[in-house]
């Protein structure tokens, strides 16, 4: 192999061990104000961390990459700087091209229908409400304002007949931020709403400023269903002066709070177990609760948890979760053709970006979310997910 194609695969390297280590650097439960500075840092790292090798041994890497000197030309530190990495990140990016979406690796067999509602320039205008927002209604190929509409029939293998049919429309990652008007969101709920579900589910991330705590209960009352409305906090939620004050507002419009809590709810009359879980950031059920639940059944009950992060599916393996309802990863927020998402703040990467997965017995769905603080999507549209449950293997 030439030497130059070494530098560059050495420097590529670099970059894609920076990406990895930004993923799961946004994953941890630290304080807010701690990832933020230490991802300052990393940047910065990033880039001035070549810019000095270069700098202080441009001679010799001239020398090896240019004019064909041997390797014994570099000195021993960059050799092993940069084996280090093309060891390291060869090894990733093996690891990376295994987990992308053409390839399907623990993907649920699901059908799935989406329905596109792209916003016209009206419909921008209308629901941006801050000039960050009308900045970006101009970015061509932004789609932070359209909706996909994703109807998707998830088969679960405990599903008692009676629930067959069953409608959860589940939304995540709402991120209301005040850039964009609360009608935007009344819209994505009369969507829903139109299809009838039985019952709603929110996985966290609602409010990232406090101005729109007082938006919640007139938003989402309307959000009714037969057997309620269910939710949990998210991250971002953390970034209000008192996360109660989004546990008490979403309660006020009639859905409740199960976020930390393991109970018994109904669906169709017939009783199933539900979990809440906001780790790291907040709680989550301990065994011996979720033992303690389980026991009030006569029979091995069938188990949903709703889960901010995808990076809960091996707990929820662990605690014979059916169906895990997750978000916080957006997608990806971006998606390369083919490629699918780089960007993802989970532990595992972008591996459960978002779409259906299914290890035994575990199928969990992930949502893309409606929002984000960062208002740029591309090829990544906003998911409204109505998961019509069914019996059989997932």
């Amino acid at each position: 192999m030439a030497p130059w194609i070494l530098v560059a695969l050495a420097l590529f390297a670099h970059f894609g061990l920076r990406l990895a280590f930004y993923n799961r650097l946004n994953s941890l439960g630290w304080r807010r104000r701690t990832i933020k500075r230490v991802e300052k840092i990393a940047f910065v790292e990033t880039f001035v961390t070549p810019l000095l090798i270069v700098s202080l041994w441009y001679a010799p890497i001239e020398r090896y990459a240019i004019s064909g000197g041997g390797i014994d030309v570099l000195p021993w530190g960059l050799r092993w700087y940069a084996g280090f990495h093309l060891l390291v990140g060869g090894v990733l990016l093996l690891d990376w091209i295994r987990w992308r979406p053409i390839f399907g690796l623990q993907r649920a067999d699901v059908k799935r229908f989406t329905q596109i509602h792209r916003a016209d320039r009206e419909a921008k205008l209308r629901f941006a409400r801050s000039d960050k927002c009308r900045v970006a209604a101009r970015i061509p190929g932004n789609q932070i304002f359209d909706l996909a509409v994703e109807r998707i029939e998830v088969r679960l293998n405990r599903l008692p007949p009676e629930l067959d049919g069953y409608r959860i429309a589940h939304l995540s990652d709402i991120h209301l931020t005040g850039d964009l008007e609360p009608e935007s969101m009344a819209e994505v709920i009369g969507h829903a709403m139109s299809w009838h579900p039985e019952m709603f589910v929110l996985t966290g991330d609602i409010v990232d400023v406090n101005e729109c705590v007082e938006w919640l209960p007139g938003l989402f009352s309307s959000a009714a269903a037969l057997d309620g409305g269910f939710f949990i906090l998210g991250n971002h939620d953390t970034r209000v002066s008192d996360p109660q004050e989004v546990r008490d507002a979403m309660q006020s419009a009639g859905w409740h709070d199960m976020g930390g809590r393991c109970q018994t709810i109904r669906m169709r009359q017939t009783e199933v177990m539900m979990m809440g879980n906001e780790w790291p950031w907040f709680g989550r059920p301990s065994d011996s609760e979720i033992e303690r639940a389980a026991g009030e059944f006569d029979t091995p009950p069938l188990r949903f948890c709703l889960s901010h992060s995808p990076d809960q599916f091996p707990w929820s393996r662990r605690h014979d979760v059916d169906l895990l309802l997750a978000g916080h990863t957006h997608g990806g927020q971006g998606r390369l053709p083919l490629a699918g998402p780089i960007l993802s703040p989970s532990w595992y990467g972008s591996r459960w970006a978002s779409g259906d997965f299914y290890r035994p017995p575990t199928t969990m769905h992930v949502s893309r979310g409606l929002g984000g603080v960062h208002l740029l999507r591309i090829h990544c549209r906003p998911e409204l997910s109505l998961l019509t449950l069914r019996c059989g293997e997932g």
